[in-house]
């Protein structure tokens, strides 16, 4: 298994490539499902999420090649399946995102409930929900959600839920209508970027998609979707933590690819905490004052601060020269780096779905262990500045979703390398 060792202390500069969204791409392999002939994706990231989504995609009939770095050719050759197993499933949540592409095309989904990190209880009622207003009937099948329709039919689909819009439910019920009768009428609809990337390849491919990246989408049926070239937007949250990590280290970063209109609340954060970000002609310039802020912060569905960068803000926020409060309102439990945080010389305090967060002069390096995704991403970041030597278990969680971290990190001067133990 592998580890990450860190030497921190050293201040970042030079340039960073900012990759293609893991969290776009894997609903876009997804709605392959509903095209016929060829698709091209580029800008793929090179990610064990991405990798699973092919291993999935080819149990249900897809052939996936990647025909170069970036690029992936997909074609729908087998419409015979459509049971997506628990062997893959359970791996990776995204996996869900098959859920409405399948009811779509074949009129028949099966799919294992999904797994994914640790970060709490997250249902698919609002997929369920969403599908069978369609025009979908639901059973529950050892462990599979099992949805079943002759026909589907344009409806008003309301997808608000006790967190606010999901992103994966509004793919999910997109997908399923871009092909039903009528219209649907999605309201209460996810903003992402992500969600509008997924409108506007299906848009190309045929769909009559309206209003996406805004609470209301309008879908048109259409009677069939052809494969065409897409390339993906780049990774905001890759591009977030990047951000941090100038911010933690007092360094300078230039990140080529990454958009400010995709991070508009982040980077006002991280302004009100020192940190300097400036659009470029490629990108973004990222730079640090000395001396770093303390502020509150509430993760909300997008435009707001978004939940995947809460970890790696409050590794920025335990060197703030005072306290700061975080609270998420996404997943609320979504803290187990807290602890880790901690044992690196943070003082961090949780009260429900809160941390209090004392400054602290210096963090130190310690043995810590990766909970999830972006809790292994805020380890890495405070790593970089702790004093002495940082070793980070169970990296397998970062690599799901930062193409070769460490490599791009030690290429702009940190001093981080990945162990075989």
């Amino acid at each position: 298994m592998d580890v990450f060792e860190i030497h921190g202390g050293n201040r970042l500069r030079g340039t960073i490539q900012i990759g293609g969204s893991k969290n776009a791409a894997l609903p876009l392999m997804a709605a392959v499902l509903l095209t016929e002939g060829e698709t091209i994706l580029r800008n793929v990231p090179d990610l064990k999420d991405v990798e699973l989504m092919g291993e999935l995609l080819a149990q249900l009939g897809v052939s996936v090649r990647r025909i170069e770095p970036g690029i992936l050719r997909l074609r729908v050759e087998d419409e015979s399946n459509s049971h997506a197993r628990y062997e893959l499933v359970s791996q990776m949540r995204a996996s869900v995102c098959v859920l409405g592409p399948l009811l779509g095309k074949r009129k028949t989904a099966r799919v294992a409930m999904p797994g994914g990190c640790a970060i709490g209880f997250r249902p698919i009622d609002l997929h369920v929900r969403g599908c069978q207003a369609l025009g979908a009937d639901y059973d529950l099948a050892n462990g599979d959600v099992v949805l079943k329709t002759k026909r589907l039919a344009g409806t008003e689909v309301f997808l608000g839920g006790p967190f606010g819009s999901s992103v994966t439910a509004t793919a999910n019920v997109m997908m399923a209508a871009v092909l039903a009768e009528g219209a649907t009428v999605i309201e209460s609809a996810a903003c992402e970027p992500e969600v509008a990337d997924l409108a506007v390849y299906l848009n190309a491919c045929g769909a009559r998609i309206s209003g996406h990246g805004t609470p209301r989408i309008v879908i048109e049926g259409v009677d069939a979707l052809r494969g065409v070239e897409h390339t993906i937007i780049p990774d905001r949250i890759e591009a977030g933590t990047f951000m941090i990590a100038a911010g933690i280290t007092n360094g300078e970063l230039e990140l080529a690819g990454a958009r400010l209109d995709h991070l508009v609340a982040a980077v006002d954060a991280l302004r009100r905490v020192g940190v300097l970000v400036k659009r470029t002609d490629t990108g973004v310039n990222v730079s640090a004052a000395r001396r770093l802020e303390p502020i509150e912060i509430t993760t909300q569905p997008y435009p707001g601060f978004p939940t995947d960068l809460q970890a790696q803000m409050m590794a920025l926020l335990a060197l703030a020269d005072g306290n700061s409060v975080l609270t998420e309102k996404i997943y609320p439990d979504r803290f187990l780096h807290v602890a880790e945080l901690n044992r690196m010389g943070a003082h961090l305090r949780k009260e429900g779905p809160t941390v209090i967060i004392e400054g602290v002069k210096q963090l130190v390096g310690a043995p810590v262990m990766a909970s999830d995704l972006r809790a292994s991403a805020a380890l890495v970041l405070a790593g970089l500045i702790a004093k002495g030597r940082t070793v980070i278990q169970r990296v397998y969680h970062i690599d799901r979703g930062y193409e070769r971290i460490e490599e791009k990190l030690r290429a702009v001067g940190a001093d981080i390398r990945r162990v075989k133990t």
